[in-house]
């Protein structure tokens, strides 16, 4: 009986020990597959503009009193990308008329921007050194936080919505001279 009862025992103990194994295959703590972890960021493929901007579809918008430049974004090259990147060409003029256009990416999610290259004599010349930088709200030539609280974010979200950037860049409806607000003009408290 002795030897029967440890048998059974055992037997119990492998069981046991079998369905704690394969629950904890199934917990995501265990497994590493967290649902609720947040996602690590990922960037898509950018490929370079195959044209300079088009003079048509350059949108104004409003940077700041202090800047004594002007900034247009060429309304037909915005990508709202899948990898949460909202791509563009802007096109920043002097004082004297001279303009540089360039090819850049905001991130709504961590207020950041990239400028992938320039245009020079008339053809897209990539930045070999880009990454992403901070940006800046506080400083006369802010068009990137312009258009980040303008028009491309919903706040800390890319705006999913074309007919809402477009709206939103209409110099009419246009809020990106306050901080932060949504697409919608709509100001944070």
């Amino acid at each position: 009986m002795n030897a029967t009862l440890r048998k059974m025992s055992a037997y119990a103990i492998s069981i046991s020990i079998g369905a704690s194994l394969m629950a904890c295959a199934g917990d995501p703590l265990e497994s590493g597959l967290d649902p609720f972890a947040p996602s690590v960021f990922k960037e898509g493929t950018t490929t370079m503009p195959l044209n300079p901007p088009n003079k048509a579809t350059l949108q104004p918008f409003y940077v700041s009193q202090a800047t004594v430049f002007k900034f247009a974004v060429d309304t037909s090259s915005i990508l709202i990308g899948k990898d949460g990147i909202t791509r563009y060409i802007v096109v920043m003029t002097n004082p004297s008329g001279e303009q540089q256009a360039q090819y850049e990416g905001i991130r709504c999610d961590s207020f950041q921007w990239r400028l992938y290259g320039n245009l020079e004599n008339g053809s897209w010349r990539e930045n070999p050194l880009s990454t992403w930088r901070e940006i800046q709200s506080k400083v006369p030539n802010r068009y990137q936080a312009a258009l980040a609280q303008g028009a491309f974010c919903n706040f800390t979200t890319q705006e999913k919505s074309m007919t809402a950037i477009l709206k939103a860049l209409n110099p009419s409806n246009f809020t990106g001279g306050t901080q932060p607000s949504n697409s919608f003009g709509i100001i944070a408290n």
